[in-house]
């Protein structure tokens, strides 16, 4: 089983990178956790720029989310909402439509901010935005408040009861991913 997660920010010192990169160590036994370090490299989402030569750093965030059993989609809130960076990149895989590479995809969002509210916002609008490009969205999520007290200078996760919300919703998201492999025999028949 794999799963492929997306940090939604790009600063440097960002909690929610934190917390994505945490999760190499709270998933599940046997399952290969790969954080995705490419939104910087995606173009801004262009229809017009989106054919046979779309540039390669669309191709591989494609390849990557199309590879993964699951994906688990962590975002910060920007002014009540998901960063113009992640809804970027959801666009990108979200075609061509019915056809993406997150037509099917089994998702979970979790989401942290330095306010009280945890990315609640931002999670609720995730969940839409996923959901009308066609991934299941489970129910489970993680909602961190206060994440400057849950993660040290070093970038490190120190907080156990965020780890242990972290580990219950990787757990939940591998329970009703859908290996690939299981998904090309089943499209091939």
């Amino acid at each position: 089983m794999r799963l492929l997660v997306v940090p939604g920010s790009l600063r440097e010192g960002s909690f929610n990178a934190a917390i994505a990169r945490a999760a190499t160590g709270l998933a599940p036994d046997g399952v290969a956790v790969e954080v995705y370090d490419g939104l910087r490299m995606l173009p801004p989402y262009d229809a017009d720029a989106d054919g046979e030569d779309v540039a390669a750093s669309v191709q591989d965030l494609r390849r990557r989310i199309a590879a993964a059993d699951g994906v688990l989609f962590v975002t910060p809130e920007y002014n009540g909402s998901v960063p113009g960076v992640l809804k970027n990149a959801i666009d990108w895989a979200s075609r061509p439509h019915r056809e993406c590479a997150l037509w099917g995809q089994t998702v979970a969002v979790a989401g942290a901010t330095t306010g009280s509210y945890g990315a609640v916002w931002a999670l609720a609008d995730l969940r839409r935005i996923l959901g009308i490009a066609g991934a299941r969205v489970i129910d489970d999520e993680v909602s961190v408040s206060q994440a400057h007290t849950r993660v040290d200078d070093d970038g490190e996760l120190t907080d156990p009861t965020t780890a242990e919300h972290m580990r219950q919703l990787l757990a939940a998201l591998v329970e009703v991913a859908t290996p690939v492999s299981i998904t090309a025999e089943r499209s091939a028949a």
